[in-house]
């Protein structure tokens, strides 16, 4: 039997990436796929692949920075498959590697609302939608090593990725005993376009963060990422929850 038989996940930043083979994933294991994305057309053809493939999945436009939007797309899921099992929050943007002394305002508040403010709404949305109806539901966050440690990425970014370990440990904690999962998963280094959301890069950030880079062992791609949200949106990782699962092939086991 397919692992998520049955069951009904949203998929953010599902148009390319590591969101894009979680999604397709998740849909050949059986879910119904809400392919969740700003690119509009990027989520189409997510979509229309899985359909060719034989899943079953629907595109959402979606700028997860607006509340609205967010609600909108939970309530899609919802109204087109009848239900809403699995919540994976995957869109993100990077920031450009500013420290601290050359962060603006703006840019951090971006960041933030991008990736820390999108993450807490979604999961305020699908959390009480499954409290009412007295269900359970799982939730996954994607956070990144850059969330872990203070090296991999400026300022803005780490800490917004931070954040969303506490949303993480804190929602999975206060809602155990309600038949509500909350997971994280840790990339390290994988072959995605993030970065095609920087610009104007800091040179003295980059050169710090770079100090990093040589312990890398090799670059992960986003089917093993899947592999991994797969294993914590199922059922055999019951008894997970309110943790990170770090995911980059030992990277962060160096420092």
């Amino acid at each position: 039997m397919a692992k998520l038989e049955g069951k009904v996940a949203i998929v953010t930043g599902a148009a390319s990436g590591m969101g894009k083979s979680i999604a397709e994933l998740y849909a050949k294991e059986g879910a119904k796929v809400i392919v969740a994305d700003y690119n509009a057309e990027g989520a189409k053809d997510v979509s229309q692949g899985i359909t060719s493939d034989g899943g079953t999945a629907k595109p959402v436009t979606v700028d997860v920075a607006d509340a609205d939007q967010i609600g909108r797309m939970i309530d899609t899921a919802i109204s087109e498959y009848g239900d809403l099992d699995i919540l994976v929050n995957n869109a993100g943007i990077m920031d450009s590697f500013e420290p601290v002394g050359e962060i603006t305002d703006e840019k951090w508040d971006k960041i933030f609302d991008v990736n820390t403010k999108s993450v807490m709404r979604a999961m305020h949305k699908a959390v009480n939608y499954w409290l009412d109806d007295d269900k359970e539901g799982v939730i996954l966050n994607t956070i990144s090593t850059g969330g872990l440690n203070g090296a991999h990425a400026g300022v803005a970014y780490g800490a917004s990725k931070h954040a969303v370990v506490a949303l993480t440990k804190n929602t999975g904690y206060m809602y155990a005993k309600k038949g509500i999962r909350v997971n994280g998963i840790a990339p390290g280094a994988v072959e995605t376009n993030i970065s095609s959301s920087m610009e104007d890069i800091s040179e003295f950030g980059m050169e710090r963060a770079g100090l990093t880079q040589a312990l890398i062992p090799r670059t992960g791609k986003s089917e093993e990422i899947a592999a991994a949200a797969l294993f914590l949106g199922s059922d055999e990782s019951s008894f997970i929850n309110g943790t990170v699962l770090t995911v980059d092939g030992g990277w962060t086991a160096g420092f």
